[in-house]
């Protein structure tokens, strides 16, 4: 199973200002994310944030929707954004989800196994996915996988959105993205 362009959205699950510094490795799992969000941005994939509880934990980080032109932020106070019932109805014509975002072993394991429930194609981006702990990171992740859901990287992500080589968007993806060192 590939992710495929058209049929794919990327789930950014709950970045949000107050909860970030307590996750381990914060600094280089934000970098990364921004990293993500960027690829899939400039790749035209949907991208969606979650907030969980943003009154108490505070908004995703500034620096992550502003590379989005228009954010779609959707608020939940359940930890499975499925169970919340908050996402857009437009979304429902994803077949794959992509995730990634915080924590782990919570509210995207959480998220992930009810997508999965709901018969979606689920990749969740390990290298952009966060818990306080690396424990509970590595346990979210297990749980996951052996749930049905595929573990990916971030590469993984972009070249099989973008498919093929020699294209513009794979030119410009090069240029932007897999140039240099990676976050």
């Amino acid at each position: 199973m590939l992710m495929e362009s058209g049929k794919a959205a990327l789930m950014v699950v709950d970045v949000q200002e107050k909860l970030l510094p307590a996750i381990d490795e914060s600094e280089r799992l934000g970098a990364r994310i921004e990293w993500l969000i960027s690829a899939c941005h400039t790749l035209n994939t949907p991208i969606l944030f979650t907030e969980q509880y943003p009154r108490g934990l505070g908004h995703t980080l500034p620096a992550l929707t502003a590379l989005v032109e228009q954010p779609e932020v959707v608020e939940k106070m359940h930890f499975s954004v499925v169970a919340a019932n908050c996402r857009p109805a437009h979304w429902q014509q994803y077949q794959q989800v992509i995730v990634c975002g915080m924590e782990t072993h919570v509210c995207v394991l959480q998220t992930v196994l009810e997508l999965l429930k709901e018969g979606k194609e689920v990749f969740v981006v390990a290298d952009a996915v966060g818990s306080r702990s690396e424990e509970n990171r590595q346990l979210g992740l297990q749980r996951m996988r052996d749930a049905g859901a595929q573990i990916v990287s971030r590469e993984m992500v972009i070249f099989e959105l973008m498919h093929q080589a020699g294209t513009e968007a794979f030119k410009t993806v090069s240029k932007q993205f897999l140039r240099g060192e990676q976050p």
